[in-house]
């Protein structure tokens, strides 16, 4: 196994190591939503803004944001986690599909998958909301086997 020392190099020169490179990201991955739209009033029954949505998007975050990176820049990224047993684990698999990325998303029924909503108003971030529950790297222990060296 060789690892990427990416310690002083110049950016050409790194890039075209990285789109050589295979390589292996362990990590806590999740769900960033987007919910944009416009506020034009506050809420009758608390002093809130009320947003009306008019478009969502939703993008692979945490650990499975460096895979799309190394995966942008031309590496073959693969990502090892643990999601819950849930939409938001589909949407995830969907999304670093549709990026090129292997993903070995290792199912908890008794976990939620990670999700942190954002509701955005005029380049405003107005609120995240954080859905998530500590997963179990046990599940993971099965998987370690298959690989040449760990690098904690």
């Amino acid at each position: 196994m060789n690892l990427l020392n990416t310690l002083g190099l110049a950016p050409a020169t790194l890039a075209a190591q990285l789109a050589a490179a295979k390589v292996l990201v362990v990590g806590d991955v999740m769900l960033d939503r987007y919910w944009f739209g416009d506020v034009s009033r506050i809420s009758p029954e608390a002093p809130v803004p009320v947003a009306k949505i008019s478009r969502m998007e939703e993008r692979a975050g945490g650990a499975a944001n460096v895979a799309r990176n190394i995966a942008s820049l031309g590496g073959a990224a693969t990502i090892l986690s643990v999601v819950g047993d849930d939409e938001a684990a589909t949407a995830l698999e969907r999304l670093l599909a549709n990026d090129g990325i292997r993903a070995s998303l290792k199912r908890d029924a008794g976990i939620a998958t990670t999700v942190k909503l954002r509701v955005v108003a005029r380049q405003q971030q107005l609120i995240r909301l954080d859905f998530e529950d500590a997963p179990s790297h046990e599940i993971l222990a099965d998987k370690l086997d298959e690989y040449a060296a760990i690098v904690a």
